[in-house]
């Protein structure tokens, strides 16, 4: 038991760790190589036209964008 309670203390030392340092530096999370941008490719899928779901979510977030009550 006593491992346990160890183990435990030792996770939640570095848990807190991390949270000190997000909130002290205020930076987002990125990742290391820059991702997909840094290979110029648009969209993960690198096809010429989205899938019908993602047509549908775009044209939802279309029509909100065009309908904002200011």
């Amino acid at each position: 038991m006593t491992i346990f309670f160890l183990t435990f203390g030792l996770f939640l030392l570095v848990v807190v760790a991390m949270a000190a340092g997000y909130i002290l530096q205020r930076k987002t999370l990125a990742g290391s190589c820059g991702g997909l941008g840094e290979l110029n490719i648009e969209k993960a899928c690198d096809c010429d036209k989205p899938c019908e779901k993602r047509q549908k979510r775009m044209a939802k977030e279309k029509f909100w964008q065009d309908n904002k009550i200011i």
